[in-house]
């Protein structure tokens, strides 16, 4: 199959969870022999990257248009350079799936979480995200679904059934350690928490809640946002010493980071299955998480889950005070989750069956 992924930052992988997921699915599909080319943002000095062909546009530099931008001039570049099929990123794209699918080529659109309760959106943002479900469920062929919750979501609001296929991750771990001494850091010593920067991933109640534990621990927040300086500043307004923020961490150094942290604090709010989580249970993470539907459909029992700044502080009290065995059987179930959910070559295959069906004749919603 001829397959275009559209609606991400582009490959390789140094923003978020649907970069990580284009560069993860397109190397796979290349590896079983189909011709994959993903639309980027990001420059690469490269028209390839491992076997998946890249193909470099503008957009506009903008928080309300970035995006959108974007997958404008993607989707015309795609309807004069014909593929079989199309996989969408974004339910803000939602708009950008009718005219290729009007053309000819079939679409398929992962709508992630549901992105207008973000707190970094303004109130015609929030519209716009709110109009883009509903065209969701209307313009492209299938719609993608990688949490229950979200499944459950458009089929209860808007009637609409749609394709559950997780998202993925490995299970391995990084024996080195550079990345660690270069923060001042030490293995099995530190709280970890990434993600990006803004108010609904709540890394400003991370930095609160840990500074009212008592340890010499310390604890990394990790990440960057491109249209929050005012919040990212708000959380770097600390004295405590413990705490290091060095921005965002990509590749080798975000992967040891996870391999040997203390534990894992995941506070993201809003959105559907957050990779950080299952990348940070599939290196056998303690993992401490936000209780919200979609965190304990990934987490449930494999970790601990807080409610509050409060409840958070002593989640890390009890992590702290547990015994060795107690933290290590938290770490095996996570991992256990990781192995029998989120595996990349089970998640590629479902990608695969799927894409491989819009292409039949028969296919259409």
């Amino acid at each position: 199959m001829r397959i275009a992924i559209l609606g991400t930052r582009g490959i390789p992988a140094n923003y978020g969870g649907f970069e990580t997921f284009a560069e993860e699915l397109s190397r796979r599909l290349v590896a079983r022999g189909h011709d994959v080319t993903v639309y980027c943002r990001n420059r690469h000095t490269e028209p390839e990257f491992h076997g998946v062909k890249l193909v470099q546009l503008p957009t506009i530099r903008h928080k309300y248009l970035d995006t959108l931008a974007h997958t404008f001039v993607s989707m015309l570049h795609l309807l004069t350079h014909r593929q079989d099929v199309a996989l969408y990123c974004n339910a803000a794209n939602a708009i950008f799936t009718l005219l290729p699918r009007l053309a000819g080529v079939p679409v398929a659109l992962n709508v992630d979480g549901i992105e207008r309760k973000r707190k970094k959106w303004n109130a015609l943002a929030r519209t716009w995200y709110l109009m883009s479900e509903w065209l969701s469920t209307k313009f492209p062929n299938v719609i993608i679904t990688d949490a229950e919750a979200i499944q459950r979501y458009y089929k209860d609001t808007y009637g609409a059934e749609s394709t559950f296929i997780a998202y993925g991750t490995s299970t391995s771990r990084e024996a080195t350690t550079t990345a660690l001494t270069q923060l001042g850091l030490q293995p099995h010593r530190y709280f970890l928490y990434v993600s990006r920067m803004e108010p609904e991933n709540r890394a400003l109640e991370v930095r609160q809640a840990f500074e009212k534990v008592p340890t010499r621990m310390k604890l990394a927040l990790i990440g960057d946002a491109p249209y929050a300086a005012e919040y990212i500043g708000r959380v770097r307004d600390t004295s405590d010493g413990r705490i290091v923020i060095p921005g965002a961490v990509y590749g080798l150094g975000y992967r040891e980071l996870g391999s040997w942290c203390f534990a894992y604090v995941h506070a993201t709010e809003v959105g559907g299955t957050h990779p950080a989580l299952i990348e940070a249970m599939g290196k056998g993470c303690l993992v401490l998480y936000l209780d919200t539907v979609e965190n304990r459909e990934v987490c449930g029992d494999a970790g601990l889950a807080y409610s509050d700044t409060e409840g958070l502080t002593a989640r890390m009290m009890e992590a702290l005070q547990m015994s060795e065995e107690q933290r290590n059987a938290y770490r095996a179930r996570a991992l256990e989750r990781v192995r029998r959910s989120y595996d990349w070559e089970a998640v590629t295959t479902q990608y695969e069956e799927l894409l491989n069906g819009l292409c039949q004749p028969q296919a259409g919603r």
